[in-house]
């Protein structure tokens, strides 16, 4: 019998889930499913941090995070021996937090929003303050840190060597590192591609007003640095009843368990892979559906939350400006224009008041 070539074991579980595995979703359609998208990063940006001297035996790991990113750190951390300390806020749910402190981390959790940038300002303020406590820090700074769009290259270059050329890339986003930098690096090879940006209404990332979001994973208080808008040529916002329709339907029709940030850029992706059959369409999908069992994949908790029974749009309507996107699915050309370029212009066509 011929011999079979094994893979060896991997070093650790980051090594062996940090990139996704890409499965076909439709004739001209791709997902990258991650186990956990924010490993790579995480690894990533602490790799570079002790190369450059910024973190080593002694230091603590600071961040802000209520989501994938401090689950992430904390399988990182754990594993190089740093002490973690995540700010996070009531969004933590009780399974992340008991894991989070599984795995070593001191979770503090900020109660208050602040009047300005709601909770997200309250934990970076927090954040300010943990520095002065521990003398001897290192903050990766996701939203902010080049390192964890550059994290990406790697996931840019699977993608190449297994799809070949890609036409459009949809994306979840949240600190702009996985979008931006898949498709920087993707654009290398093909100046051309598409980038969508798959967001939620009402956050503050692509010009709207800043408010209460159902859906999870998605959208921010705050714009991050690291959200480069002149990267994008169209963004959507998904509304919450199609968002965990889709990640329902993902499960379902490709048995796909993962959670509602891959739902809504699956959501996206087929609809603008059906819609353009000629084109190469991949799917960036962040992380699985554990976290969401009893909540998402729970129709009683979809009913308590109004979108059971929900009529779900067949695709998004067409808007000129982020303001007329709040509320159900939307989406925009955006044109690779800067935040200001689609904001200001908008603001000063608005009607003035008569004294």
């Amino acid at each position: 019998m011929p011999s079979l070539s094994l893979p060896t074991p991997s070093a650790s579980i980051v090594e062996a889930t940090e990139l996704p595995r890409l499965v076909r979703l439709g004739p001209n359609l791709c997902g990258a499913a991650f186990t956990l998208m924010k490993l790579l990063p995480a690894r990533f940006m602490l790799d570079r941090a002790e190369q450059r001297g910024e973190l080593g035996p002694g230091t603590t790991v600071l961040e802000t995070s209520s989501g994938t990113f401090a689950l992430g750190l904390a399988m990182v951390c754990r594993l190089r021996g740093y002490p973690l300390v995540i700010v996070g806020d009531p969004a933590i749910d009780p399974v992340l937090r008991r894991r989070l402190r599984d795995l070593g981390t001191q979770v503090e959790i900020c109660h208050e929003p602040s009047p300005e940038g709601g909770f997200q300002r309250a934990r970076l303020d927090r954040l300010e303050q943990l520095r002065a406590e521990y003398p001897r820090h290192y903050v990766p700074g996701q939203y902010h840190n080049p390192d964890n769009p550059n994290a990406y290259a790697v996931v840019a270059q699977q993608i190449a060597e297994a799809v070949g050329p890609v036409d459009c890339l949809v994306g979840p986003v949240g600190s702009g590192g996985s979008t931006g930098g898949t498709a920087s690096f993707l654009r290398l090879l093909a100046p051309g591609l598409r980038l969508i940006g798959v967001d939620t209404s009402p956050s503050t990332i692509f010009g709207q007003p800043d408010g209460p979001r159902a859906v999870r994973g998605l959208g921010n208080s705050l714009v991050p640095p690291n959200v480069r808008h002149t990267a994008y040529d169209e963004v959507h916002w998904a509304g919450a009843g199609e968002v965990f329709r889709a990640t329902r339907d993902l499960h379902a029709g490709h048995a796909l368990y993962m959670g509602p940030t891959s739902g809504a850029a699956f959501l996206v992706a087929r609809w603008y892979a059906e819609r353009h059959p000629d084109e190469q369409v991949v799917a960036l999908l962040p992380d699985e559906g554990h976290r969401y069992q009893d909540s998402v994949y729970q129709d009683d908790w979809l009913r308590g939350q109004g979108v059971l029974d929900q009529e779900i749009a067949a695709e998004p309507r067409t808007v000129a400006c982020p303001d007329d996107a709040l509320g159900g699915w939307a989406r925009m050309e955006w044109g690779r224009r800067s935040l200001d370029d689609v904001v200001q212009p908008a603001a000063s066509s608005s009607p003035m008041e008569t004294p």
